[in-house]
Parts: C-alpha cells; sequence; structure tokens
C-alpha cells in the first residue's frame, strides 16, 4: 500500500494535468497581445478580452443562452419529478417503455434531432424562435435531469412519508414538506447538469438558431469559422472564469459533494 501510494498520486496527477491542459492553453492564449492563435507566448495582453465589447453579439448570446439553459433544465426538472416518483414508486403497464422513451434523446445523434426539429418547427411556425430552441432542449436535457431526479427518488426512505400521512398531514403537504426537500439533491443536481448540456449544446441548435436567436456556442461556431483570431478564447477563458465562480459559490451556499453526491440527504437511509 506504501509504494502504491506515491503511485496513485502521479496518476492523478497525469490525469488531472490531462484534463486541464485544454482550459490551460485556452486561458493563455487569451492573453496574447497577437492578432491570430499564439502559444506559447512571452508577452501579455488584455487586447482580445476589451475587444469583447466591439461585439455586442457576443454578450447577448450569452445572456440567451444563459437564459435559454436554466428555463429548459427548470421545465425538464418540473416533468421528471412527477416522471420519476411514478417509476420509482410504482409497477404498471409499459414502465419499461416509458422510461425509455424518456430517456430515447441520449441514444440520437444531436444532427438528426437538429433537423428532425428544423422541418417540425418550420411545419408548426416556430422556426428560429426562441420558443423552438427551448422546447427542443427541454427534449435532450430531459434524461439527465429524470436519471438524477430518479436516483434520488429510489433511494427515498418512504417510512418518513408513512409516518407523516399517520398524523394525519395531506398528500400534497407529504409531497411539499417531505418529498421534495428529501430529493433536492437530486433536482440540484439534475437541474445542473442539464444546464450544462443545454449551454453547451452546439450541434442541434445550428440547426434551429435564427439570426436574433443564437446562442452563445453557435455564435463562436460562426465566428471561427471566418476569422482565426483569438477573439474565441477569451470568450471562453471568460465563461470558464464565470463557471469557477458559480462553482466556488455553489459549494461556499451548499456544498458541492452534498449537492452532485446527495450524500447529506441519504446517508442515514443507507445507514439503516
Amino acid at each position: 500500500m506504501s509504494r502504491n501510494g506515491p503511485v496513485a498520486l502521479v496518476y492523478h496527477a497525469l490525469f488531472v494535468t490531462f484534463m486541464l491542459a485544454p482550459i490551460g492553453v485556452v486561458c493563455w492564449v487569451a492573453f496574447t497581445p497577437e492578432g491570430f492563435l499564439s502559444f506559447p507566448t512571452d508577452r501579455w495582453s488584455l487586447r482580445w478580452f476589451a475587444a469583447i465589447a466591439r461585439y455586442p453579439e457576443f454578450v447577448s448570446a450569452f445572456w440567451r443562452s444563459l437564459w435559454l439553459g436554466a428555463l429548459s433544465s427548470a421545465i425538464a426538472v418540473a416533468v421528471s419529478v412527477p416522471a420519476a416518483l411514478a417509476i420509482a414508486r410504482h409497477r404498471f403497464p409499459g414502465r419499461e417503455a416509458f422510461t425509455a422513451l424518456f430517456m430515447s434523446p441520449l441514444m440520437i445523434p444531436h444532427i438528426v434531432l437538429g433537423i428532425a426539429f428544423l422541418r417540425f418547427f418550420t411545419q408548426i411556425g416556430l422556426g428560429g424562435t426562441f420558443t423552438g430552441l427551448v422546447l427542443s432542449h427541454i427534449v435532450i436535457v430531459l434524461p439527465f435531469a429524470l436519471r438524477l431526479t430518479l436516483a434520488s427518488a429510489v433511494g427515498l426512505d418512504r417510512a418518513i412519508e408513512h409516518a407523516a400521512v399517520s398524523l394525519g398531514a395531506s398528500e400534497w403537504t407529504v409531497l411539499k414538506r417531505i418529498t421534495l426537500p428529501l430529493v433536492v439533491p437530486g433536482l440540484a443536481s439534475g437541474w445542473a447538469l442539464a444546464f450544462i448540456n443545454s449551454f453547451d449544446e452546439v450541434t442541434m441548435t445550428v440547426f434551429i438558431a435564427a439570426p436574433g436567436t443564437e446562442t452563445l456556442p453557435v455564435r463562436m461556431f460562426l465566428y471561427i469559422q471566418d476569422n482565426i483570431d483569438p477573439l474565441v478564447t477569451s470568450v471562453s477563458a471568460c465563461v470558464i472564469a464565470v463557471t469557477v465562480v458559480a462553482l466556488i459559490a455553489m459549494d461556499r451556499a451548499y456544498g458541492l459533494e452534498r449537492l452532485l453526491v446527495g450524500r447529506g440527504n441519504h446517508g442515514g437511509t443507507h445507514g439503516r
């Protein structure tokens, strides 16, 4: 064990370095003063961060992506709660097919979904609209929200709910005061994972978005088709910085281990 300890530490360090290296390179290139992608660089400049202000479409696309991700993830979580409770607690005809239907977007390539949504939304008059973007993103993020919500629902100790009912609590009171608070870690982690996938989605969105409804990944994709300057790296560095700040805030407010793993919620259940 003593010899394996340093070896494991080296492997972990190499793995972390391998995972963080692309992010480090992007952030490094963002500080270059050159008018082209340059790595490594021995000079530092905020030139390309200041250049973001000259391209307001990036700023508007960022806020659009933020709003799109938050809204689609919230709706996906709201849909996943009754679905997860039904799947976890009841045995009914078509239960497996019901589950497979919700998880099916994971098995379909996003380029196929993009073409299908483009044709469908064009026929019903939602082509190039923000409503169409929200509906399509709900479909692709719902499996992530449902999977984590379902994990919390399966591990829920129903004896607590039965005790509340025996004391005279109504079904709505049990749901609001007991069930939902107990599955909060699953809801929060499902929302976070759904939001990340929505914010980062580009393959499907590029077919659905239109001028005026472009998300940040789509805007960046269109920009690098015609430009080779480091502006996109500075935008990426800003997004990375915002993500790190958000993670730190979440860790301070709630605890990432409890949020993503849910130990604070189910530890006592497993112990029994």
